[in-house]
Formats: structure tokens, sequence, C-alpha cells
């Protein structure tokens, strides 16, 4: 069982306008929740105990609604990325490096995840770093798409071609054993570049992938939604409405 999340909610969600312009993406209402607490409650239910968020725009707003979540007996680290405006998220994982040691997950700021989807992750352990993927008829521009060899991952990105696009990552990934050192080495070593502050986190799984040590698990019937859109937001609402309804 893994016990420990870093979850990824620095950024404001600009494509998210207005909605955002006063509050972060990850403070968004959905079914009189935040994003960030249905994703703490989801992840909670799945066994997770140790909590690591990392925050950057409009973080004492962040910050107070974590408190509020502390208060309810959630074990929560809270680590401020200074250079959310310049960086992306890649530059998160650099400022919460130190806390990759052992085994834990990596939640992205703006997923939904379902308590099944939870569960497929935990029992995931086959691979030292496994990607959750959904399978689609179609990728979009925007998806981050996964090419396989089976169950190993050979390749993630959004510029892959449709041929080559097997897959999708929901932003949800597993380390175990010897994963989440050979993660942080790579994110250190990639920050110390000119180009690191432009890099997605995902891209050090792409380049993780020769070793063959990347695999992926699919999700795919289980619910999860993603907020970058506007039109997003009903999509998740109805989501967590559901949630709502049977987890109360």
């Amino acid at each position: 069982m893994i016990e420990k999340v870093i979850i990824l909610s620095a950024g404001q969600g600009s494509r998210l306008l207005p909605l955002t312009a006063e509050r972060p993406k990850c403070l968004i209402d959905f079914s009189g929740k935040s994003l960030i607490a249905w994703q703490i409650e989801m992840l909670a239910a799945g066994g997770v105990k140790e909590f690591h968020v990392v925050t950057g725009f409009m973080t004492d707003m962040v910050e107070a609604e974590l408190e509020g979540l502390k208060q309810a007996g959630r074990d929560i680290t809270i680590h401020f990325n200074p250079f959310f405006k310049v960086a992306d998220n890649l530059g998160s994982c650099w400022i919460v490096r130190d806390v990759m040691d052992g085994d834990f997950m990596i939640l992205n700021g703006d997923t939904l995840i379902s308590p099944e989807i939870i569960a497929t992750a935990q029992q995931t352990e086959n691979w030292p770093i496994t990607v959750t993927v959904d399978i689609k008829d179609a990728y979009d521009s925007d998806d981050m798409k996964v090419s396989l060899d089976g169950d190993r991952l050979t390749a993630i990105g959004k510029t892959l071609t449709a041929a080559e696009s097997d897959a999708e990552s929901i932003g949800f990934l597993a380390f175990r054993g010897e994963g989440g050192a050979m993660f942080r080495e790579r994110v250190r070593d990639v920050m110390r570049t000119p180009a690191g502050v432009e890099n997605w986190y995902l891209k050090i799984i792409d380049t993780l992938a020769p070793t063959g040590k990347v695999g992926t698990v699919s999700i795919q019937g289980h619910d999860w939604a993603e907020v970058d859109f506007l039109n997003d937001v009903e999509t998740a609402t109805a989501l967590t409405d559901q949630w709502l309804a049977k987890f109360g």
C-alpha cells in the first residue's frame, strides 16, 4: 500500500479564466467541495495517509483551505513553489524532490479520480514507475498521449501522432522501489539545464521510458475528470454530484 502522495497544485489554470481570476484552479467548487478537497478525500479513502501539496498561485487561499482539511485529521504538508509563474510543473517536482523517497504517487492538481482508480494504482507492483492510462477511440492535440509495447510505456507526450497513440495519461503515477530515486535524480539533472523550467514532469517519464522500467495500468471504465477548460467544469460537476450521493 502506497501511503504518500504529491499533489501538484501550483498553477492558476489560466485556460479557465474568468473562473480562476481570483482563485486558483484547485479551489474551484464542485458539488460543495473544492477540487483539492475531493482529491484528498478520495486518496484517503484509497489508503493514502501522507499528503504533500505544492502550491503557487494565490498560495494563501490554498493554504487556508488545506489548514481546514488538516483540522479534519489529514497529514498535509504544504510546499510553496515560488517559480510557478516561470516554470512548468517540473519545477514543482523539483521543489518537493526531498520527499520523493520510498514509495509514493503523484497526482496532477486538475484531475479528479475515483476510488476505483486509486485501488487500481495501489495494486501495481510490476513496475518501478507506473502511469495510469485511459483508452479512447481517438486522441486530440491536448491529450497526453502514450505509446505502448504491451503494458510497457515506450513514449509519452502531446505531440505523438495518431499512429503512435495507444492511450492517454490521466496524470496519476505510482513510484515503487527504485522508481522514485530514478525519477528524482532525473528531475534534478534536467532542472540544471537551461531548458529545465520549460518542461512538464511527464517529459522526465518519456526520457526514462528506454530503461524498460516504466509501465502502465489501464483505468478504462472508471470515473475520472480533468479540469482544463470551462466546458470541463460541467462534466466534472456531474461526476462529483454522483460521488456526493454515493459517498456523502
